[in-house]
């Protein structure tokens, strides 16, 4: 057999290393996937077309000296090869990556791997370990033909209806948060395969919908749906089932509170000058304080009006009281360095700073990344190469 993926020392002593990882998917919740595979030190191939390859090679602005920021930011440390899946040479290649792999992800649309040969059951029965990823906007079934993009999935799946203010539009999320979810969603279940595949030896097919993920993530909303047969409806910043828990207005500009208890509400209220807050009938306990919100916010904003939102922070964060000033990512990005967190890593003079993986390890350790795959032009060269 052709080794499509040879050794890379690199991963020596990463969770992942010699797991294999032929990657058929495009656009965010895939490559997410499978980038995150790569950072836990998989060797990920991934199959595009070739002087085509990934959808968001060609969404920008912003752009880099490379290409796309938006194809950049999930996939790095793989290698790409070019494939035209509809010839049958190079459909061939794809049945020998597939054959050696551990794990194949893949977000065509429903139906196509397997029109190509290249769905679970042709893969399965020559490669019976193999751990197979199909992601989906809607499903297999009667969903299959329904597009799976991030913005219509919260639309129709109930997030823009809880996001937004109360008296706008339906508002969806500033990054596409459900294609995030179920990526990560996907690797779980990846990764749970694989550990039962270390048991049994044998692999299986996984299927994540954008969909469930969403509903899955909707957490005490939807569960707040299902105990009392209302949808929830948009509050803005507000919580449903918390106060204070928003945006609240100080001398300067607006300050993120969050009391998650009445301890940190009374200190709330000895910080700023109203102890009596905490002993008004109306605000004494969570349940009474979200049922006498807008009392309570006029009486807050009142005492905050005082100083400015960085100086309430400061104090408040003294005293243990969960505040801070509403930033932006480059703000975002600063405190986390501030903190020690080092949230970026660099790929070298010619390639921007990217955001890294986002757990650190006592003990094992992740993949050195490497620079996002060039567009390949031509079809299947490894192929070629290890032939000739």
């Amino acid at each position: 057999m052709n080794e499509h993926f040879p050794a890379t020392p690199s991963s020596s002593g990463t969770p992942l290393d010699g797991i294999k990882v032929a990657d058929f998917s495009r656009v965010l919740a895939g490559p997410l996937t499978t980038m995150t595979l790569a950072d836990l030190g998989a060797q990920v191939l991934k199959i595009e077309r070739p002087g085509v390859g990934d959808d968001t090679r060609h969404w920008g602005p912003p752009w880099t000296t490379h290409g796309s920021s938006y194809f950049e930011s999930v996939n790095r440390t793989k290698r790409s090869i070019g494939l035209d899946l509809k010839d049958p040479e190079d459909l061939a290649v794809a049945r020998e990556i597939a054959a050696e792999a551990d794990v194949v992800v893949e977000n065509l649309k429903s139906g196509t791997m397997a029109r190509l040969g290249l769905g679970y059951e042709d893969l399965a029965e020559a490669n019976p370990g193999l751990v197979y990823c199909s992601i989906t906007g809607f499903g297999s079934g009667e969903g299959a033909s329904m597009a799976g993009y991030d913005f219509l999935v919260q639309a129709v799946g109930g997030l823009m209806s809880i996001t937004g203010d109360a008296e706008g539009e339906p508002m969806k999320v500033g990054v596409a948060l459900v294609d995030v979810l179920t990526g990560k969603d996907a690797v779980i279940g990846i990764l749970a395969a694989l550990t039962e595949r270390s048991r049994s030896g044998r692999g299986q097919h996984l299927e994540v919908t954008l969909l469930t993920s969403l509903l899955g993530s909707l957490v005490n909303q939807s569960s707040s749906y299902l105990a009392t047969g209302r949808s929830p409806a948009r509050m803005g910043n507000a919580h449903p089932s918390i106060a204070p828990y928003e945006l609240l207005q100080t001398g300067d500009g607006p300050l993120a509170v969050a009391c998650g208890n009445d301890g940190q509400f009374a200190r709330l209220t000895e910080v700023l000058g109203v102890p009596q807050l905490a002993t008004d009938e109306r605000f004494a306990t969570n349940p009474e304080r979200v049922a006498h919100r807008d009392d309570l916010v006029d009486e807050l904003e009142a005492a905050l009006a005082a100083a400015s939102a960085d100086e309430w922070a400061a104090r408040l964060g003294e005293v243990g009281v969960p505040a801070g000033v509403v930033g932006d990512i480059a703000s975002a990005i600063d405190l986390a360095e501030r903190l020690g967190l080092q949230p970026t890593l660099d790929l070298g003079p010619e390639h921007p700073r990217q955001v890294r993986h986002p757990i650190t390890y006592s003990r094992s350790r992740t993949q050195p990344a490497t620079p996002p795959p060039d567009l390949p032009q031509r079809t299947n060269d490894d192929h070629d190469e290890k032939e000739a």
